[in-house]
């Protein structure tokens, strides 16, 4: 049996939890942590607040931090039901997950590695915890940095991040494998834009740490 960590972007969620079921049925202790970007924009834009990203994260205040957690909790419970009784919906900050402050950003975090007891014990129960991307504060956390968080923190074999996208694109063309010095060379070059930036930094730092790290069809290695 080996740990596992999905992260799910909150456009390709609901589809990909065959995936989720598939790693679970094999015997993996499954951790999904999952996104809300879509929802968020679509309900921000609705109350007529601006969105505004800073290297792929979102600038993120008071008023935005409402619309956040509730589109996250909504998307957390939503995927719960999708995946059956074996989901146990865990919001991060009533989790106790931890997070630097960004205060640049509002009320934004840089997650810290972390080994929640409460997750430990989903995952011995044979749940599969579903984690909303929050840390004390609360503070918004990018969840593609938090799922690597959780993976280095929980000892995780394997993360995968499951998006709209089907891997990384160097020179117009998906590759099967990147390494992490080229793939910083390149983010330092600004080849990349968006949100695939703090995905592929926060593959990268799963590489390093000795977490086997794939981005759709990618690998990301040391």
């Amino acid at each position: 049996m080996s740990r596992v960590v999905v992260k799910l972007g909150g456009g390709a969620a609901r589809r990909s939890l065959g995936l989720v079921r598939e790693l679970h049925a094999a015997g993996d202790e499954v951790v999904v942590v999952h996104g809300a970007g879509p929802q968020i924009s679509a309900e921000l834009s609705s109350l007529g607040v601006p969105t505004r990203f800073v290297g792929g994260r979102r600038v993120t205040d008071a008023a935005a931090m409402e619309v956040v957690r509730s589109s996250l909790v909504a998307v957390g419970a939503e995927l719960c039901d999708a995946l059956g009784g074996l989901a146990l919906q865990l919001v991060g900050d009533e989790l106790g997950l931890e997070a630097v402050p960004v205060p640049k950003l509002g009320l934004v975090g840089d997650p810290l590695p972390s080994r929640p007891p409460a997750l430990e014990e989903a995952l011995r129960a044979g749940r599969i915890p579903v984690v909303t991307p929050l840390a004390v504060g609360p503070l918004n956390v990018n969840a593609d940095e938090a799922a690597t968080a959780l993976a280095a923190g929980l000892e995780a074999r394997r993360l995968i991040f499951v998006s709209d996208v089907p891997g990384v694109y160097v020179e117009g063309s998906v590759v099967s494998r990147l390494e992490a010095d080229r793939a910083t060379a390149l983010l330092d070059a600004g080849v990349f834009d968006g949100g695939i930036v703090p995905k592929l930094l926060a593959a990268v730092r799963a590489a390093r740490a000795g977490i086997a790290a794939e981005i759709g069809e990618t690998a990301v290695v040391a």
